[in-house]
């Protein structure tokens, strides 16, 4: 019992040591990197076809709970949620936590 509460408080000492936090930044204008990041994130993510996959998720989720598959019906959901708010989440994803 003793390993394992030394354990548990060695975990939790670790857990709570503050580090420093880093953002995702914008890669530069004109670069290979923001190309690539204007298409992925821009264009598909938070434009219409990320939107139409939140929504087909969405509807997916509603057949899977009617079909009784509660479980992955939840995992679903919280990926259409995602899919809806990526704006949110790609803004956040930007801002710096500390």
């Amino acid at each position: 019992m003793k390993k394992i509460n030394v354990a548990v408080f060695a975990v939790l000492t670790i857990l709570l040591i503050q580090t420093s936090a880093y953002a995702m930044a914008t890669p530069a204008a004109g670069s290979f990197a923001y190309d690539l990041y204007d298409i992925a994130v821009n264009k598909i993510l938070t434009g219409p076809i990320g939107f139409v996959a939140g929504v087909a998720c969405m509807v997916l989720a509603a057949v899977m709970a009617i079909r009784q598959m509660l479980v992955p019906a939840v995992s679903v959901v919280l990926g259409g949620a995602f899919l809806l708010s990526a704006d949110t989440v790609v803004t956040t994803l930007g801002s710096v936590i500390i």
